[in-house]
């Protein structure tokens, strides 16, 4: 397994991987499958070309199975944050550390940029997992939303985590 950074080469297979979790895990994600699937294949290069926007993908045998961003926030008073977005690893991979390994690059591209201080996310208060996963890379919860998102008529809450760098 390899984790590295992805660019606009690397759009087709995102694309495939973006839209995969938006059908499997819609409760993880603010955007839906419904909104995604209309979008272009450049859409998804032009976002793996952002300054800002670092996008990690975990490979096996060139194959992407796992994706994190780290998005560094621009405005002056908030420079200081990065967030991290769309944590996701196809099924038939988890429990296998790509999930691990794609947050420590995450962490280690968050230290890398100057005057970044600490990175924040949110994860679905259900998803016991992925908190497990955060919880071991030194967040910590800071807050929880309630009802931040509905698919269908559910309902889910989220947390809101940090990790100070």
């Amino acid at each position: 397994m390899e984790v590295r950074q992805l660019d606009s080469i690397n759009a087709g297979q995102y694309q495939r991987l973006r839209l995969e979790a938006l059908q499997i895990n819609p409760e993880a994600f603010a955007s839906s499958y419904e909104e995604e699937k209309e979008y272009s294949l450049e859409t998804y290069a032009n976002r793996l070309k952002s300054p800002d926007v670092f996008t990690f993908g975990a490979f096996e045998n060139e194959q992407l199975y796992g994706v994190v961003t780290l998005v560094r926030q621009l405005k002056r008073k908030v420079r200081h944050k990065a967030d991290i977005f769309a944590m996701y690893v196809s099924p038939e991979k988890r429990g296998r550390g790509l999930a691990k390994s794609l947050m420590e690059a995450v962490i280690r591209k968050a230290k890398e940029l100057e005057g970044v201080e600490q990175i924040n996310l949110t994860v679905v208060s259900t998803n016991e997992s992925a908190k497990k996963l955060y919880f071991s890379c030194g967040f910590e919860t800071f807050g929880i939303e309630k009802r931040s998102e509905k698919v269908d008529e559910t309902y889910y809450d989220e947390e809101y985590m940090v990790l100070f760098l």
